[in-house]
């Protein structure tokens, strides 16, 4: 058997989608029915939202990015993204796709368009899984200092072993920065190695670690940034401080 399936045969013998659950991280392998060599791309879900970055593998130069919330109904797979850097005029537009799913695959076929084959890489799930969004941060004197997240927001999303960060502003469709790669969290110490970044290619490979603590809901991290500086900061699931004040 061909390692891919047509579309309509892994539609048949697809999982329940309203049983099946996306969470996790996923990896593009295929495109249009061909391997993906010269980029790597990373998808993860969890909490109802999606994010995804690549890279080219070459130099690890950084490709594009893009993510949002999602809706499965049936065989309808939606997207509403809150940024895409190769598309900044598809955000905040309905993107829509027919969805297979297995519990190691997903296909997404555009009507008329592409189709995307990915590769799940983990499910796993720890203490810092989920949909984070920075809702305080310290000053250089150590005070910390509250925000409100609206247009203009920082998110973090773990899940299946990977992170990603993006800082966007959904109103503007201004992108501001992103990073992800593969983590650990375990007994107060979160370490980041980093695979992907889109302001510095040369930052890939390095390896930060943090404290951090899970309180009340909240994510409270401390260590330092990849530029050296010391940083604390307070991060709230994000459909408790963002989805729930729109």
């Amino acid at each position: 058997m061909k390692y891919i399936l047509s579309f309509t045969l892994l539609l048949f013998y697809a999982i329940t989608l309203q049983a099946q659950k996306l969470d996790g991280s996923w990896k593009l392998t295929h495109k249009n029915g061909k391997m993906v060599h010269d980029t790597e791309y990373i998808r993860i879900y969890q909490d109802g939202y999606f994010t995804f970055g690549g890279k080219k593998t070459a130099d690890n130069s950084f490709t594009d990015a893009g993510g949002g919330p999602y809706t499965i109904e049936g065989d309808q797979y939606t997207e509403i993204p809150d940024f895409y850097t190769a598309a900044p005029e598809k955000t905040g537009k309905k993107q829509q796709y027919f969805i297979a799913v297995t519990k190691q695959q997903i296909v997404l076929k555009q009507a008329g368009g592409h189709t995307e084959t990915w590769t799940r890489i983990s499910e796993e799930k720890d203490q810092l899984t989920g949909n984070w969004v920075i809702t305080g941060r310290a000053d250089p004197k150590g005070k910390m200092n509250e925000m409100t997240p609206g247009d203009r927001r920082t998110i973090k999303i773990l899940s299946g072993g990977r992170f990603q960060w993006v800082a966007f502003n959904s109103a503007t469709k201004k992108f501001h920065g992103t990073g992800g790669g593969t983590y650990t969290a375990e007994d107060g110490k979160y370490t980041e190695h980093i695979t992907f970044f889109s302001r510095d290619k040369d930052r890939v490979g390095a390896s930060l670690g943090f404290h951090y603590d899970v309180r009340d809901g909240k994510w409270y991290h401390s260590g330092k940034s990849s530029a050296g500086k010391p940083i604390s900061e307070i991060w709230s699931r994000y459909k408790d401080a963002y989805q729930a004040k729109k």
